[in-house]
């Protein structure tokens, strides 16, 4: 044991391995001094500790308030081992280094999530604690800092295997727990403040090759706090060379796509519009369907699977060139398949859990960030308003439905054509509604007959309306909110096709 690591100051809101922790410290001979709570249950199981009011000469104060800030134990903790003047003012005032030190804070985001009232959300901001993770911190040349018991075994692993922590593993932990802290402040000053700030940070994964286009450089970042979700599995890229920034885009676009539905279904993405998706009684259907919907555009393209990949449909999708594909699971007879194209990117990752995770969405302009939740809007039979003299027969309405979940991940403004889940036609970004209109009919060529219409505002003219008609759409579903919208339901009733209203609108800019 590196006779550096003497001594070691503990003090958790998390006593569930505590025991464990406390007892490996001792077989090191490292004493062991402990505030408050922490010190009753290592004095109730028999330990030898040093109650952090016996070294600092005071008693807690004000109900627990007041515990470990005290020079006794920042001075310990703070001074410079290599500091010959640090060294001979502790011993000046009878002081002794804590070489350790091994905090979890009060859980204030745990209980402003039961909707307390004020006086108990301040009496649950931790002081002494984030103020021993600091100091702890600044000076992790000297001194350990542990923030989270999820590192108890592998830190006293090495302590036990090698005596001392490298100074890169150190300052790790200080990392570690600097960011601890600042999550910490965050939620304080977002709860308090009312939502009022904004606090983001993230950890960089890898750089990427280039950004939107090869002069601009771009990374990957996570957010720091990953490991706290309960939902989120981080994504497991099983081959395929580093994926470009377009890729993660793209892909970011297809999961959240494809995530909208239960059955069996395929998106192909390409700069983040959907040009085929369709949904089936199995995964093979669904990507041939979906391939089949704009095979011309799916080249190059992004395809994302809510279900696994057998090897079957790896069979089908190989002979495709494809950019990376995208599934929650591989087969293993898929992976033997898929790693004859090693540059094919094959990314493991749950679509409905990872789009569940999403929040709030971030754009950047010049003046600073646009912020706004994520968009959660769904859509059943029950939300349509039959607004034309003709109703659709079941088979309409689902096919309605699925068009308006595609149209809600197309850029505005947005038109989809649909037939029996399959998209037939796609009108993505056009500056006026006729004109994506327009391109959706020339995409489907003649597979607009018999196909159902989805847009993802209102119509402002009866002219989308009139087109569509033509074409051989037979019912049509938007928000509706336009103070012409009768022309609108005039067009469609003069064209014996229906016409269905939502009250929900989904722009993507």
């Amino acid at each position: 044991m590196n006779p550096q690591i003497q001594t070691a100051l503990i003090s958790v809101s998390d006593k569930s391995e505590l025991l464990p922790l406390a007892k490996r410290l001792q077989k090191l001979n490292i004493q062991i001094i402990a505030t408050g709570g922490t010190a009753k249950v290592l004095e109730k199981a028999k330990l030898k500790i040093i109650p952090v009011n016996d070294l600092t000469g005071f008693p807690e104060l004000l109900d627990g308030r007041v515990k470990t800030l005290h020079p006794a134990i920042f001075a310990g903790i703070l001074a410079r081992r290599k500091n010959k003047k640090d060294l001979a003012e502790l011993k000046q005032q009878q002081l002794k280094p804590i070489d350790l030190v091994i905090v979890n804070l009060y859980p204030f985001q745990k209980t402003i999530e039961k909707k307390v009232d004020l006086q108990e959300a301040l009496e649950n901001i931790d002081i002494g604690g984030v103020s021993l993770l600091r100091a702890a911190a600044k000076n992790f040349q000297d001194v350990i800092v542990i923030s989270d018991p999820k590192d108890y075994a592998e830190i006293l692993d090495e302590l036990e295997q090698k005596g001392d922590l490298t100074e890169e593993k150190r300052r790790d932990l200080a990392v570690k727990s600097f960011i601890h802290t600042t999550d910490y402040d965050a939620a304080i000053a977002r709860y308090l403040s009312k939502d009022d700030f904004f606090f983001w940070h993230g950890k960089k994964i890898s750089d990427l090759r280039y950004g939107e286009n090869y002069e601009q450089k771009a990374a990957l970042f996570t957010p720091t706090n990953i490991e706290k979700n309960k939902i989120f599995k981080a994504p497991k890229w099983l081959q395929g060379k580093l994926p470009s920034y377009n890729n993660l885009s793209d892909s970011d676009a297809a999961i959240n796509l494809v995530a909208e539905f239960t059955r069996p279904t395929v998106a192909i993405i390409k700069h983040a519009n959907p040009c085929g998706v369709a949904s089936a009684d199995t995964i093979f259907e669904a990507f041939n369907r979906a391939f089949s919907a704009d095979s011309r555009a799916a080249f190059g393209g992004i395809v994302t699977l809510n279900r696994a990949c057998d090897e079957k449909t790896a069979v089908a999708m190989k002979k495709i060139f494809l950019e990376v594909i995208i599934a929650p699971n591989f087969s293993a007879g898929a992976l033997k398949i898929f790693a004859e194209k090693k540059h094919l990117r094959l990314l493991k990752i749950d679509p409905l859990l990872t789009a569940l995770e999403r929040k709030f969405e971030i754009k950047t302009i010049n003046t600073g960030l646009l912020f706004q939740d994520a968009d959660r809007s769904t859509i059943n039979a029950k939300k349509f308003k039959i607004v034309s003299t003709k109703n659709p027969t079941e088979a309409q309405i689902n096919d309605l439905i699925f068009a308006w979940k595609i149209a809600k991940h197309v850029k505005s403004n947005a038109i989809v054509l649909a037939k029996n889940e399959v998209t037939t036609g796609i009108g993505p970004g056009q500056t006026a509604r006729i004109e994506a209109v327009e391109l959706s009919i020339k995409k489907a060529g003649a597979k607009t007959q018999g196909s159902v219409m989805a847009s993802d505002a209102f119509f402002p003219f009866p002219d989308s309306v009139e087109t569509a008609a033509q074409a051989g759409i037979v019912a049509i579903v938007h928000p509706g909110g336009s103070i012409r919208d009768q022309e609108s339901i005039d067009a469609a009733n003069k064209a014996n096709i229906i016409l269905v209203t939502t009250g929900i609108r989904t722009f993507k800019h």
